[in-house]
């Protein structure tokens, strides 16, 4: 998916996501979902960038 407008609020490095934005490192959505699957988060890695949707 070709990015149609980069939200500088989101920075994103997955290429992966089909909101990536290819030219930049940002994500096209106008807001994301963070989420943890952990019961307890204490580091940055236990997040999780629920908006991810893989790109086809």
């Amino acid at each position: 998916m070709a990015c149609s407008k980069a939200n500088h609020s989101i920075g994103c490095s997955v290429t992966q996501c089909k909101y990536h934005c290819e030219n930049e490192n940002y994500c096209s959505l106008e807001a994301i979902q963070v989420g943890t699957h952990e019961q307890n988060p204490t580091q940055k890695k236990c997040t999780d960038c629920e908006s991810f949707e893989v790109k086809n």
